[in-house]
């Protein structure tokens, strides 16, 4: 028996900062852009591009660009099967961004020369037991209040879609209009066109806002650089709020909701992954399967009120696996490659703060676009059109109307955080 065990089958791999280029020496090669965006995950790089490509000069802040929450998440696209009674106000806007999917994947792989993974079979949803059933239906019925595309299946029906599930299921429904991308593809063409747009990155952490008469004047770095900019985009996760020289009256109720997740592989004369993203109840708990075309899949996700814990725990990932076998017996056969955790950044009601401060808010340029919880990826482009719109003094599209970057702050015109209830996480592993 070996003195250790081995841990590179299953540790993360590493985000790919060489297509970001070198970064730069902000002492001897920079002092002044158009533009600095604090956060190098999805949501800072898709708007670092964009600016960019509206020819800003942009900066990119992050001591390690794509390593958080972007690198682990699924990269579902579904409006649809992710609704939760609760966050029904929510599906406009996952519905309107999900309409800029296309347009910006073209665009992308346009500008990058690779490809982004992205899957339109559609989503299964699937019952295990009558409960699950039951919960299924309301959320059908749901579906139909709300005038959203989801089709019943029978078992058999459910079992031509994926032959891979386990013939004592409750029930299933369709939802062909969710689809799925990979996100680490993403995160890849996100980098090289940002790169080839001209936008240069420091490996730095942004430890305060400068602003002087009201306004924004840039980003102290860590090493306290300054650079100046007339604007800034914070888009930093859930670490926004931690970010010194924010105005005081700016109210960023953000949280980690902790989440684990595993990569799976098909091997060669074992039984083949998923043709659909299958998302599951098993006994009230959510559990999703998402194939991509290399043959892997990614099965997730714990969600849990852990604070920033970045721990992996065998029950958590046993409960997975488990739920997953018990929905797609042949999950047993795929080997297991890859545990990550991530963070998913979360207000108190699951939606986004994106948009400019308002005039008189003490910060004149600074822009937020954070709190995307697990709706990042989906978010990603109509949030990257935003914040170039916002940094141009264009209207910002209607869907992100009531998801203001004010709305929990009183003193700047939104409701106090007391008025607001936190929604649940839904179920916990178990």
């Amino acid at each position: 028996m070996p003195s250790s065990p081995t841990r590179s089958a299953v540790t993360p791999s590493a985000p790919p900062l060489d297509l970001l280029g070198p970064p730069l020496d902000p002492v001897g090669s920079l002092r002044r852009t158009d533009v600095v965006v604090l956060g190098g995950g999805i949501i800072g790089l898709a708007a670092a591009w964009s600016l960019a490509e509206q020819d800003h000069q942009v900066v990119l802040v992050d001591p390690a660009p794509l390593s958080g929450a972007s690198w682990v998440a699924a990269g579902m696209l579904a409006p649809v099967s992710e609704l939760h009674a609760a966050e029904a106000p929510l599906v406009g806007l996952g519905l309107a961004a999900l309409e800029h999917w296309p347009a910006f994947a073209q665009a992308l792989t346009e500008a990058s020369g690779l490809d982004l993974g992205l899957r339109t079979e559609g989503t299964v949803l699937v019952a295990a037991t009558p409960d699950d059933h039951r919960a299924l239906l309301e959320l059908l019925d749901l579906h139909r209040r709300l005038g959203l595309a989801s089709q019943p299946l029978t078992r058999r029906e459910a079992r031509q879609l994926e032959p891979g599930l386990a013939p004592g299921l409750a029930g299933a429904l369709l939802i062909p209009g969710d689809h799925h991308v990979d996100p680490r593809l993403v995160a890849r063409a996100l980098a090289l066109a940002a790169r080839r747009a001209g936008v240069r990155w420091v490996a730095a952490a942004g430890s305060a806002l400068r602003c002087r008469r009201g306004a924004v004047e840039g980003l102290v770095l860590d090493s306290g650089v300054h650079l100046d900019a007339p604007a800034v985009v914070l888009a930093a996760g859930w670490r926004s709020a931690a970010v010194d020289g924010l105005p005081p009256t700016l109210r960023l109720p953000l949280r980690p909701v902790k989440g684990q997740i595993l990569r799976l592989a098909t091997r060669t004369g074992t039984v083949e992954g998923p043709r659909h993203c299958i998302r599951a109840l098993v006994e009230g708990a959510p559990v999703y399967l998402v194939p991509r075309r290399s043959g892997e899949v990614v099965l997730g996700a714990t969600s849990e009120e852990q604070g920033a814990d970045p721990t992996p725990t065998a029950g958590a990932l046993y409960e997975l696996l488990r739920d997953a076998v018990a929905v797609v017996p042949g999950v047993r056969e795929l080997e297991l490659t890859e545990v990550g955790v991530g963070h998913r950044p979360a207000t108190p009601d699951h939606g986004p703060l994106v948009g400019p401060l308002p005039a008189g808010s003490g910060a004149d340029g600074l822009v937020l676009a954070v709190g995307h919880h697990r709706n990042g990826v989906l978010l990603c482009p109509i949030t990257a059109e935003a914040v170039r719109a916002a940094v141009e003094g264009d209207p910002l599209p209607d869907a992100l109307g009531p998801f203001g970057p004010t709305r929990f702050s009183p003193d700047l015109g939104g409701a106090t955080l007391e008025a607001w209830t936190p929604l649940p996480e839904g179920p916990a592993p178990r």
